[in-house]
C-alpha cells in the first residue's frame, strides 16, 4: 500500500515495487493520475489497485486497507508518504488553518493509516511499514514551522509504533528525506529564485534526489533483507545530517 501515489516519491515507489514483484495499492486525492499509472503498471505485468481517497479521512484508509485485503489476500508492507508543506512564512505569520492542513495531512494521515494497517498485519504476524518524515523531523530546515513539527510526530509515531508491535512481527521505519525533485518542490523552486541552491547548500552532494532514489530505501526496508532494523529514522539525504 502506497499513499501519495499520484506524484513524486509515491508515484516512483509504486513503479519501483511493481517492478520488484509487488501487487501494489495505490492511494491518492487525484483518481485519474492513479488510474493512468495503474495501467502503466498493468502493461509491464505488474499488478495495481487504484483506491483513490484522502489519508486525513479515516473512513478512505480503511477502504483502502479492506480493499488491499480483499483483493490480494493480506497487507505485507505499506508505504505512508503522503504529505505536504511549504516555505518561508514565520510562525507568528502563519495562518492556523495553514498549521491544520499540515498536521492534518502529515500527522493524522499517518495515524489513520497505521490504524488500520496494524490491525491487519498483527493478524498475518508479520508486515513492515515505512513512514515518510523528513530532514525536518531532526531539525529546523528553513521549512515552516508547522512542517517541522508534523515531521517531528510522525518520527514519533515510528518509533512508538515499532516499540509497541515489534515483538508481534511488525517493522516500522521512517525516511529522513532531504530536499527531492517532486512536484510540490518544483512549484516552489519555479517561484522563488534560489530556492534550489538554498534547499542543498547544507547536504554533501549539493543537488536534489531523485524520488527514485527516496523510493529505492522505502523498498529496502519494506523487504526481508531489512530485516534487523525497526524504529529507525533512515536518512535519505545527500549528507545532509551528517554535517
Amino acid at each position: 500500500m502506497i499513499t501519495g501515489a499520484s506524484s513524486g516519491i509515491g508515484e516512483a515507489a509504486a513503479r519501483l515495487f511493481a517492478a520488484q514483484g509487488a501487487a501494489v495499492v495505490l492511494m491518492a486525492r487525484r483518481k485519474d493520475r492513479l488510474h493512468s499509472l495503474a495501467e502503466e503498471i498493468e502493461a509491464t505485468g505488474g499488478r495495481a489497485l487504484v483506491t483513490a481517497g484522502d489519508v486525513t479521512t479515516a473512513g478512505d484508509v480503511e477502504r483502502a486497507v479492506v480493499a488491499a485485503v480483499g483483493t490480494f489476500g493480506r497487507l505485507d508492507a505499506a508505504f505512508n508518504n503522503a504529505g505536504w508543506g511549504s516555505m518561508g512564512t514565520p510562525l507568528h505569520e502563519t495562518d492556523d488553518a495553514v498549521f491544520e492542513q499540515i498536521m492534518d495531512v502529515n500527522v493524522r494521515g499517518v495515524w489513520n493509516c497505521l490504524k488500520q494497517q496494524v490491525p491487519v498485519m498483527l493478524g498475518q504476524g508479520a508486515g513492515a511499514i515505512v513512514n515518510t518524515c523528513s530532514t525536518a523531523g531532526s531539525f529546523a530546515t528553513g521549512a515552516i514551522a508547522p512542517y517541522v513539527a508534523a515531521k517531528h510526530a510522525v518520527l514519533g509515531l515510528t518509533r512508538a509504533a515499532a516499540a509497541e508491535y515489534g515483538e508481534r512481527g511488525i517493522r516500522v521505519n521512517a525516511l529522513m528525506v532531504g530536499s527531492t525533485r517532486t512536484e510540490l518542490l518544483e512549484t516552489a523552486i519555479e517561484r522563488t529564485p534560489g530556492l534550489e541552491q538554498a534547499a542543498t547548500a547544507r547536504a554533501i552532494q549539493h543537488r536534489l534526489a531523485d524520488p527514485v532514489e527516496v523510493a529505492r530505501t522505502a523498498a529496502w526496508l519494506c523487504s526481508d533483507q531489512a530485516s534487523f532494523i525497526t524504529g529507525a529514522g533512515v536518512p535519505v539525504d545527500g549528507g545532509c545530517s551528517a554535517v
